[in-house]
């Protein structure tokens, strides 16, 4: 799925800003969402970026949060809270607070199951979550 392995050097990624979670979950969906684009079979840079632009955005990443919230463990329900509750001392562009706050959360979870080492759960979520943007890009 994600075209890194290896296991994270991070003892206790739960113990990290839940904003350095993003900040890792924002790189490993992005990457993702290129290899995925990629395996479908675009090649033309400007196509891939087009594509890529209606994946990794606030509004589609809030709205695909709000596909996980019926098969998330407890443990992963309280990074999205921390994700959500996190004051960025950015502001958001193209995007309410609300809906970048939600991408926060989405992108803090991706980053503690990436440095957390659960390879399987990353690559479950993550397929989820590609399928039902393809789908609504579509």
């Amino acid at each position: 799925m994600l075209p890194i392995s290896g296991k994270s050097k991070v003892e206790k990624p739960g113990d990290l800003p839940a904003l350095v979670l993003a900040y890792v979950g924002d790189a490993v969906y992005e990457l993702a969402v290129r290899s995925s684009l990629v395996n479908a079979g675009l090649v033309r840079v400007n196509r891939l970026h087009d594509e890529a632009v209606k994946y990794v955005n606030a509004g589609a990443q809030a709205r695909l949060l709000r596909l996980l919230e019926g098969i998330l463990t407890e443990e992963e329900a309280e990074v999205v809270r921390r994700g959500r509750n996190a004051r960025s001392p950015h502001a958001p562009r193209g995007a309410g607070v609300v809906e970048y706050r939600h991408s926060t959360a989405l992108e803090c979870l991706i980053g503690y199951l990436y440095l957390k080492g659960d390879t399987d759960r990353l690559a479950e979520i993550m397929s989820l979550l590609l399928k039902a943007a393809g789908e609504s890009n579509n």
